[in-house]
């Protein structure tokens, strides 16, 4: 049975609602929240399906329906930005060199915001990660779409208000539009050029040598693929994908 540690319960509990019956009301009493996300956190680590939740659990019905609520409430992605900032504060989070990649899932039944690919059906789950290898942005994309085309939109699930000074990712970046883009923002885009480029060379061999620790956002993805209920999208809906993606993002942070 998956159990929260006191510790990990005390940091997030004040940012998950608890269910109010109103008085009068006859009907079973209320799901505490935390048995509710120990039951997620069952199905996020075995990729189960709903109804083989162990009955040490709460009704598969009800864990269910919360969760949804959370994902529909963005619940869990206040929880991230909670926490991140609070790491940042205690300074374990460094900004100041982050990393960008994407990793595909696939989704074979179909759902939501799915779209074919060379690689079947399924979709792209987009991460930023610090120099620690810290998550600071996650989000999922139809797989469709380059990965240029999502950088920005990642920057809209950015968790803290301080944006990266440098921001370094594999050949799928090099976009000279994109660097123009982000220097506006105070960002540089440090890429690798790829080997069918026309236009000249405009990266720095020195600033390049920080992409030797690319290496960190690809643990990251490591990490989260341990969760067993990301290597397949089962949900059809891809808010309640995204929530799940969210729950491991939480798990690390907490870690």
């Amino acid at each position: 049975m998956l159990r929260l540690s006191d510790q990990h319960w005390d940091r997030i509990r004040n940012h998950f609602p608890e269910e109010d019956i109103a008085s009068g009301r006859v009907g079973r009493k209320p799901i505490p929240a935390r048995k509710i996300l120990e039951a997620v956190l069952w199905i996020l680590n075995t990729g189960a399906q709903w109804h083989m939740l162990p009955q040490c659990y709460p009704n598969y019905k009800t864990a269910h329906r919360r969760f949804q609520q959370w994902c529909r409430n963005e619940v869990l992605r206040e929880v991230m930005t909670a926490l991140a900032n609070a790491l940042r504060d205690e300074g374990a989070i460094d900004e100041s060199e982050c990393f960008i990649d994407a990793t595909f899932a696939s989704a074979k039944g179909g759902g939501d915001e799915i779209s074919p690919t060379k690689r079947g059906k399924g979709l792209k789950i987009m991460a930023i990660v610090d120099r620690h290898g810290l998550p600071l942005a996650v989000s999922t994309h139809a797989a469709n779409h380059h990965e240029v085309t999502l950088v920005q939109l990642s920057f809209d699930f950015y968790m803290i208000e301080a944006k990266p000074e440098n921001l370094i990712g594999d050949r799928a970046y090099d976009s000279d539009k994109l660097d123009e883009e982000l220097c506006e923002d105070g960002i540089e885009m440090i890429a690798p050029h790829r080997r069918n480029r026309v236009k000249p060379k405009t990266q720095d061999g020195r600033r390049l040598r920080r992409y030797e620790r690319r290496w960190l956002v690809e643990r990251f993805f490591a990490w989260i693929q341990w969760q067993r209920r990301l290597l397949c999208r089962r949900e059809y809906y891809a808010e309640n994908f995204l929530g799940f993606v969210q729950l491991a993002t939480i798990r690390i942070l907490l870690r």
